[in-house]
């Protein structure tokens, strides 16, 4: 099989001897071809070339970012302007090795966390030809494998973004820093959101939400932070909504989160597991949010599940 190694040279855990490592492994089980990212997008571009000249994976090292723009280079617009924009042929089987900060999504599959672990670990994948296929989400044209949000965490990406232009470090506590900060400029704010859901009424009063597309929403070190812990790659969306920012209900929910096994419930919380679709309607432009990506101020968008879109390879769930 032919594969396409691409490489984020700036992922905060990137190493070039970690790198080097992953080629070496990778060149025993597969016709390996090494393309390193130089700008903003070109992970889309890398990908799309290797579906146009054939190849039949795409291994990604790096972040969560990274991982989303391959997904996007290789499906093309979930709402195709023409025929262009449609993909012709196999998608290539997508693998990850993280080299990023959270790398929530190759976490979420299974895949170990340690970039040495995960060299191991997808070698004994390609040699079994373990894979599976999961569902992915979209929403304002893009598409998005692991969460999106409109409101606080899209407040917090675009900060740690900012800061990260500036050389700063993505790292938990800076993540956690940021969200304490944005939390409580965002207490001085009116709830802008409504949220729609299938066959029940609008819940307006919304301050935040948050959509998963699989569970946990994200991780603190090793810590798992769950939102929707029903959410899954083979299920619907999942969407995490607070009607509130008072600090002892908010704290109450943060406990929750971080809980093993816990189910997050409060009455000022709206949460629901395996939606086909979800519309967030906002009374003001506020921030989105895809895969810890800040995308822009919107004030209507439309979240929506698409089952079986991409195959991976994978532990297989028990």
């Amino acid at each position: 099989m032919r594969a396409l190694l691409i490489v984020n040279p700036n992922a905060t855990s990137t190493t070039a001897a970690g790198r080097d490592l992953l080629a070496h492994a990778l060149e025993s089980r597969v016709r390996l071809t090494v393309a390193h990212t130089t700008h903003r997008g070109h992970a889309a571009e890398l990908a799309r070339e290797a579906h146009e000249d054939g190849f039949g994976s795409v291994i990604v090292h790096g972040g969560d970012g990274t991982v989303n723009e391959v997904v996007n280079g290789l499906l093309g617009s979930p709402h195709p302007a023409s025929m262009k924009s449609v993909p012709v042929g196999p998608i290539p089987t997508i693998a990850v090795v993280p080299g990023g900060s959270a790398n929530v999504f190759a976490r979420s599959l299974g895949i170990a966390a340690d970039p040495i672990d995960a060299t191991n670990q997808l070698v004994d994948l390609l040699s079994e030809r373990t894979r599976r296929r999961i569902g992915l989400a979209h929403c304002d044209n893009r598409w998005f494998t692991f969460n999106a949000g409109m409101g606080l965490d899209a407040d917090v990406c675009e900060a740690v973004d900012a800061s990260r232009k500036n050389g700063d470090a993505a790292t938990p506590a800076r993540y956690v820093r940021t969200a304490i900060a944005a939390f409580f400029r965002a207490k001085r704010a009116e709830p802008a959101l409504t949220v729609h859901l299938p066959d029940q009424d609008p819940v307006s009063g919304v301050h935040y939400a948050f959509v998963s597309n699989s569970s946990p929403w994200t991780y603190l070190e090793e810590r798992p932070v769950h939102t929707n812990p029903g959410t899954t790659f083979d299920s619907g969306l999942g969407i995490f909504a607070m009607t509130s920012t008072k600090v002892l209900p908010s704290l109450r929910v943060v406990r929750q989160l971080l809980a093993r096994g816990a189910e997050p419930k409060s009455k000022v919380l709206l949460r629901t597991d395996d939606v086909p679709t979800i519309t967030i309607e906002s009374s003001r432009p506020i921030g989105l949010q895809m895969d810890g990506d800040y995308i822009g101020l919107r004030e209507k968008v439309e979240f929506t599940s698409v089952p079986d879109a991409l195959e991976v390879f994978a532990p297989i769930p028990t």
